[in-house]
């Protein structure tokens, strides 16, 4: 989404519902800004070490790395997010209770491989054409 800061900071904004990443990123080395959640500003510098072949027996997209738990959604940014992981940590946090009655308990170093990609393959499966929806 387009930012009024954009023109002054020189920044280049693509619509990512109107592009492919190859586009965008289209070779090894490529490194590029993705900021998500405009409202808390998530920054991640991003870089394109490798381009795999795909495998036959493999769902596309998957998460071939990965490491730590991501933030809860509206947290608050990097800064929100600090505060957020001091208090769940620590029980005598003022904070601390609220916190486990908005999200519950949270283990920011967590991390799973297959919760990822189940998500994925549900997200992104293949959907049925409309005329092989009819025809059943």
């Amino acid at each position: 989404m387009p930012d009024a800061d954009d023109d002054l900071y020189k920044r280049k904004v693509i619509d990512e519902s109107r592009v492919h990443l190859h586009d965008v990123v289209p070779r090894v080395g490529t490194q590029f800004q993705y900021i998500y959640d405009f409202g808390d500003n998530w920054r991640h510098d991003l870089l394109l070490e490798a381009i795999l072949l795909p495998e036959s027996s493999a769902h596309y997209p998957c998460c071939v790395a990965g490491q730590r738990r991501t933030p809860p959604e509206d947290v608050g940014g990097t800064l929100g997010y600090e505060d957020y992981l001091e208090a769940v940590a620590d029980p005598k946090h003022e904070e601390h209770e609220n916190i486990l009655q908005w999200r519950g308990p949270f283990d920011p170093e967590s991390f799973s491989f297959a919760a990822v990609n189940q998500r994925l393959q549900k997200k992104f499966r293949p959907r049925a054409s409309a005329k092989a929806q009819a025809q059943h």
